[in-house]
C-alpha cells in the first residue's frame, strides 16, 4: 500500500467526501456534511488520501483558538490497513508546520463506536478532556508529558 496525501485547494464537496464523510452513520460527523451539495465549499482545510488512485480517506484540520481541530475519515473497505494512522501523522505534521501545539478531536456522545474510536486515539497519545474532546500535543510541542494541558 502506497498512500498519497493530497491537499485539496479548494476543497470542494465531491463524490468521495459524500461517500466517506457524508455517508457515515449518524453521530460520527456533523450532520451538515450529509447536506452539502456537490461543488459546495466545506469549512476547514481538507486532504485526500489515495491508494493507487483510489480515494481511501480524508483528513480535515481547522484552527480554533490556536489548536488544530482534526477529523479523520477512512473508507469502510480501507479500515484496519493503517490509513487512519497515516492521516493522523499527516495532520500532526500539518499542525506543526503552522506552529500549532495541540491537536484535538471530538468523538460525539452519539457516535455508534465511541468507545473504540476514543481508545484508538488514546493509544496514540490523546487524553480525554472535561469538555468531551480528546487532546494531544503535536510531536514537536515542548513539555514533559505529551498531551498535558
Amino acid at each position: 500500500m502506497a498512500l498519497s496525501w493530497i491537499r485539496e485547494s479548494p476543497p470542494l464537496w465531491d463524490e468521495g467526501k459524500r461517500r466517506i464523510v457524508g455517508g457515515a452513520p449518524p453521530g460520527i460527523f456533523d450532520r451538515r456534511y450529509g447536506e452539502l451539495a456537490e461543488g459546495e465549499l466545506p469549512p476547514g482545510d481538507w486532504w485526500r488520501v489515495e491508494d493507487g488512485g483510489t480515494t481511501v480517506g480524508y483528513g480535515w484540520l481547522d484552527v480554533v483558538w490556536g489548536d488544530a481541530e482534526i477529523l479523520l475519515a477512512t473508507a469502510s473497505d480501507a479500515r484496519g490497513r493503517g490509513v487512519g494512522t497515516f492521516i493522523l501523522e499527516q495532520l500532526d505534521r500539518e499542525a506543526k508546520q503552522r506552529g500549532l501545539n495541540y491537536l484535538y478531536n471530538v468523538v460525539r456522545p452519539n457516535h455508534p463506536d465511541r468507545a473504540r474510536v476514543s481508545e484508538w486515539l488514546q493509544k496514540r497519545g490523546f487524553r480525554p478532556s472535561e469538555d468531551g474532546s480528546l487532546t494531544r500535543a503535536t510531536t514537536s510541542s515542548p513539555g514533559p508529558e505529551q498531551g498535558a494541558r
